[in-house]
């Protein structure tokens, strides 16, 4: 009895492993979802949007559609990820916050990256302080001089509380002694966009690539950027020749379930290469503001690693600090 109901297990397990092997031969015989865990509007989602735009044309016809699940500093896009078949047909973006955030947050007991297989990072994404174009600041001296000032007048947007951007506020404040009245925008970019352009907050924080529409037409401008090279589209001052050492902001890593056999990952992974290497991409995104840096699969995974250890030994300390809330 034992033997026989070992056998039809086996041979139960055989049924299930037999289509995804085949599957991996065939890929990609229909469409792939993209999911972007965040709003419709913003950086991620463009950069997102285009670069997959040029990838599919590598994958024999078939189409790559994304869609956008928002909520939870990403945590419900991924975690759709995360539970996704992982047969390639399911793939998606994530960011800082879902690498750091939502993990050292704890917020949801089932949200493991190690149900995740990383496959390449695409950019790099300091966080920098954008402001209207007739803004009084015209340095970040100038706006921390204000703040201190005046503490709690100045208004700023973040996006969600506990995310990256209010770390990086935090920080800045903790450097310098300023103090803001934080505004949260939760859902991306796109809210503090509408928040900046109806005069409801005076400045915000997220990267140059995120208000690139804005910045082009002269509506905004960058007063400083967290970063350790000068942006390669926007003249804007990096925060430590303004005097402040700080440096942080996102990324774009692409990403699918964890068990996603390796031969359909490689040729995920084959067609972001050849759309980030392809003029028409790196045309593009020499005018958003957003460094291309390519990590390839062989080391995605270790660079995510070692990224999120040193800076959840940041977050802990400032939570030790009273600075930030876990």
């Amino acid at each position: 009895m034992l033997r026989r109901t070992f056998l039809g297990t086996a041979a139960a397990l055989a049924t299930v492993l037999a289509p995804m092997g085949a599957l991996a031969a065939d890929f990609p015989s229909r469409d792939i979802r993209v999911i972007v865990p965040w709003g419709a509007g913003g950086g991620t989602d463009g950069i997102v949007r285009k670069i997959t735009t040029i990838a599919e044309k590598s994958l024999d016809g078939a189409t790559m559609y994304v869609e956008n699940i928002e909520g939870g500093i990403s945590a419900t896009g991924v975690g759709q990820l995360m539970t996704a078949r992982p047969d390639g047909y399911t793939i998606g973006a994530l960011t800082y916050d879902s690498v750091v955030t939502v993990p050292w947050q704890g917020m949801l007991p089932t949200y493991k990256m190690d149900k995740l297989k990383l496959i390449a990072r695409i950019t790099s994404e300091p966080d920098a302080i954008i402001v209207d174009a007739n803004s009084d600041y015209q340095s970040l001296g100038d706006l921390i001089d204000a703040a201190k000032a005046d503490p709690g007048k100045i208004r700023i947007g973040i996006q969600n509380l506990g995310g990256r951007i209010h770390l990086t506020l935090l920080q800045l404040q903790e450097l310098t002694g300023a103090q803001f009245k934080i505004i949260s925008y939760p859902g991306g970019a796109a809210p503090q966009k509408e928040a900046i352009l109806s005069d409801e907050v005076d400045v915000v924080i997220t990267s140059l690539g995120d208000f690139s529409s804005l910045l082009e037409d002269g509506t905004t401008r960058g007063l400083v950027e967290f970063g350790s090279t000068p942006n390669p589209t926007y003249d804007v001052p990096l925060a430590k020749d303004e005097g402040v050492d700080l440096e942080n902001g996102s990324f774009i890593v692409m990403a699918a379930p964890a068990d996603t056999p390796d031969d359909v990952v490689a040729k995920i992974e084959g067609a972001y290469k050849a759309a980030f290497d392809s003029d028409e991409f790196q045309q593009w995104v020499a005018k958003v503001g957003v460094t291309p840096d390519w990590i390839g699969t062989d080391g995605v995974t270790e660079w995510a690693d070692e990224a999120s250890g040193v800076l959840f030994e940041k977050m802990d300390a400032l939570a030790e600090a009273g600075v930030l809330s876990k």
